[in-house]
């Protein structure tokens, strides 16, 4: 039976309470005591890891899916809010507004953010203070792939990868009509949200179409905004507290996408569009508005020979931009529109081999407008090809496969007039720079017997500086700082090992992962000692030392240089399920989970900015018959080990609780939950922000809503 079978077959069973089960308003366990006779239970495959569609890589590489429950209890405002906390993963946590997922101490260009597998075309990665186009409200499953996953999608994603999910482009039939809303109320900010999702079909037409609108106010935090450590170094009359000023926030989009099914494969296209309008944080008189419009297309076909049994076909088109508002004016504008599409084909078993061929292709046009713009108009384009393969010999099952990339970016040049170099442009002329990143990986799965298993991979990664990091030359408000690009930049290349050991039985799972990565060519951005006019004048007379240049009246930064350096990042994670309990007063599944990582420049010894502390968590489920239950606690250690110039963080221990009780009526089934955050009113400041001093997370909120399928 292959995929889509598969679905078909799981699809008319008690229909309701599957799409209940999938939104996560509804135990699984319960759901699963009331139904074991007629559902049939699928393999939680990582499509994110593994083409072929087996789980041999999801074994071999450290993973993690939001889905169901899980998403339902951690679906926040933003990705990198939803995803904080799993082993491994933090956030950059830019206020409550826009944050990016941070994994194993990576972030930015070495996350590879996607939606439905292809990339999210977006410019978060430039600046944390740039949302991810992306609202949980209407995902339907998140996947997390931490560590190398070089071979598919390049050195962007050496940290790891993150693939929202959803049915915009429907991937299986549809008889009938099938929905579900939500609407929220209540939270740190007090949101009022609300969404829609609809999709129907005739057996061979399936169609798709959601709407979701979010509304929220400023944040209330537990104190002061700013840390007691801030305030020591810089004392201020008044002291914002309570409320984090300018972090309220409006965000709309929705989707219509259609498919046509056959009996082994489809073909659909969707069109999406996402707005929203938020306060910086960073500066009380700064919003963003952004906007991205979105066109999709997916195909897959399967059993389609022996030489060549599969074909997935994935592309996207994005018109973004976003606007920095300040004081009412428009100060810098951001311009990014691109495409990207793959090819992948699955061939036939060359022997014990089975494995999939794939190309991907990408051009992306940048422009920044504004006197603050710190970049060029710049061009970046790239070819990939790729090969992955999987092989068992007896206990052992191997996998391996390579990448080859061509990358070219070109720079427009031009910009403001150089005041270190009269008579010249701040971004110089017009040039081009061209990298050709390689990149392999080699991986085993060992069956040790008894449920345990041992898992290996090991890889080489090169990245493509991206033309921030070779072209910038401007002030960045977002990050105080005037940052230098360095165009003589060559690939980032780095060495890695990851290994796990897994034990399943029954119902019960752990599994413990240890990595060391090791980069020849590590680009950051380093404080160089000198400061810059945020008209480009390098170290400005202020003899006054209020921050302004005496000549020029501009505001005096640090100045901060792209460049590249040893480093290395060392890790464990663990994790574990028990099912403590299941009988006739319910089900009671136990979890916890912890984390670690050390990253340091080899050079000086010194560690890297923004690096986590260690996590340790726990917490219970419960479901019983049409009630669900939920607690968990997290510990962060404190941070001392920092960089240079960065603050240390101390620790806290947070507990949440989330109740949710289901009624069927007539045919669909009304979810109601209360989500209780932060109950103890703990001071949350993550070590990965660039804004943990000024912006800490929310204090203890509630949060109510509903639920309806049909």
């Amino acid at each position: 039976m292959n995929r889509f079978d598969r679905r078909r077959a799981t699809r008319p069973v008690a229909l309701h309470r599957l799409v209940l089960a999938l939104t996560g308003a509804f135990p699984l366990a319960a759901i699963a005591q009331q139904n074991n006779d007629n559902i049939a239970v699928l393999p939680p495959i990582v499509v994110t890891a593994n083409p072929l569609g087996s789980d041999l890589l999801d074994l071999v590489s450290p993973t993690s899916v939001l889905a169901g429950k899980e998403l339902f209890r951690r679906r926040a405002s933003t990705l990198g809010e939803t995803l904080n906390g799993l082993p491994g993963v933090a956030s950059s946590d830019f206020g409550p507004n826009a944050s990016r997922p941070v994994i194993r101490g990576l972030d930015e260009n070495r996350i590879r953010l996607l939606q439905n597998g292809v990339g999210t075309l977006d410019v978060s990665a430039l600046s944390p203070d740039h949302a991810v186009p992306v609202d949980p409200l209407v995902v339907d499953r998140i996947e997390v792939v931490r560590g190398a996953a070089a071979l598919m999608y390049g050195g962007s994603a050496v940290g790891g990868v993150v693939n929202s999910i959803d049915s915009r482009v429907p991937t299986a039939a549809i008889e009938g009509l099938t929905g579900r809303a939500e609407a929220r109320l209540g939270g740190a900010a007090i949101e009022r949200s609300g969404a829609v999702v609809l999709e129907g079909g005739d057996g061979r037409v399936a169609l798709h179409v959601d709407g979701y609108r979010r509304i929220t106010d400023d944040l209330s935090i537990p104190g002061y905004a700013r840390s007691a450590r801030l305030r020591g170094q810089s004392p201020q009359d008044e002291e914002a507290r309570d409320k984090l000023p300018n972090s309220d926030s409006t965000s709309n989009g929705g989707a219509a996408g259609a498919s046509v099914t056959l009996d082994h494969g489809y073909a659909g296209v969707s069109y999406s569009g996402f707005n929203t309008d938020y306060g910086t944080v960073a500066e009380e008189d700064v919003r963003i508005r952004m906007k991205s419009n979105r066109w999709d297309f997916a195909s897959e076909f399967s059993d389609l020979g022996s030489a060549i049994s599969k074909v997935r076909v994935r592309a996207a088109y994005t018109d973004y931009q976003h606007r920095e508002i300040e004081d009412g004016e428009v100060g810098t504008i951001f311009n990014n529109k691109g495409w990207e599409a793959s090819l992948e084909a699955t061939h036939g078993a060359i022997g014990p081999l089975m494995g999939v061929v794939g190309l991907q292709l990408a051009r992306s046009d940048f422009n920044a407008l504004g006197d603050e713009a710190l970049l060029p108009d710049v061009r970046t384009r790239s070819q990939a090809g790729y090969v992955y393969e999987e092989m068992p010999v007896g206990k052992l099952k191997l996998t391996f496969g390579g990448r080859v990339e061509n990358v070219d970016i070109d720079s427009a040049g031009g910009g403001p007039e150089d005041l270190n170099v009269p008579g010249t442009s701040r971004f110089g002329d017009p040039q081009r720079r061209s990298f050709t990143p390689t990149s392999g990986a080699l991986g085993g799965l060992y069956d040790l017997g008894r449920g345990f298993s041992a898992g290996a991979n090991l890889s080489h990664t090169e990245r493509a500086p991206t033309y921030n990091e070779l072209f910038s030359n401007g002030p960045h408000v977002a990050t105080s700082q005037y940052e230098v690009g360095d165009p003589d930049l060559s690939r980032e290349r780095s060495n890695g090992v990851d290994a796990q050991l897994r034990w399943k039985k029954d119902k019960h799972s752990a599994s413990v992962s240890a990595y060391y990565t090791r980069f020849a060519n590590y680009i950051a951005l380093y404080n160089t000692g000198n400061t810059r006019g945020s008209d480009g004048e390098l170290n400005p007379v202020d003899v006054n030392g209020d921050g302004i240049a005496d000549a020029s009246g501009a505001d005096i930064l640090p100045e901060a240089q792209q460049r590249g350096v040893r480093a290395r990042f060392a890790g464990l994670e663990a994790q574990g399920t028990y099912r403590a309990y299941e009988g006739r007063h319910g089900v009671v599944d136990l979890q916890a989970m912890a984390d670690y990582i050390r990253a340091s420049n080899v050079d000086t010894g010194q560690p890297l900015p923004r690096i986590s502390p260690m996590h340790l968590g726990v917490g219970a489920d419960y479901g019983f018959g049409r009630w669900g239950a939920s607690v968990d606690i997290k510990y962060g250690a404190a941070q001392r080990r920092v960089a240079a110039n960065e603050l240390p963080t101390d620790d806290y221990t947070v507990v949440n609780a989330v109740f949710s009780y289901a009624l069927p009526v007539h045919g669909a089934t009304l979810s109601a939950f209360l989500k209780l955050n932060n109950l103890f009113d703990a001071e949350v400041r993550e070590h990965s922000s660039v804004l943990k001093d000024i912006a800490p997370q929310g204090g203890r909120s509630a949060m109510l809503g509903i639920q309806g399928t049909f």
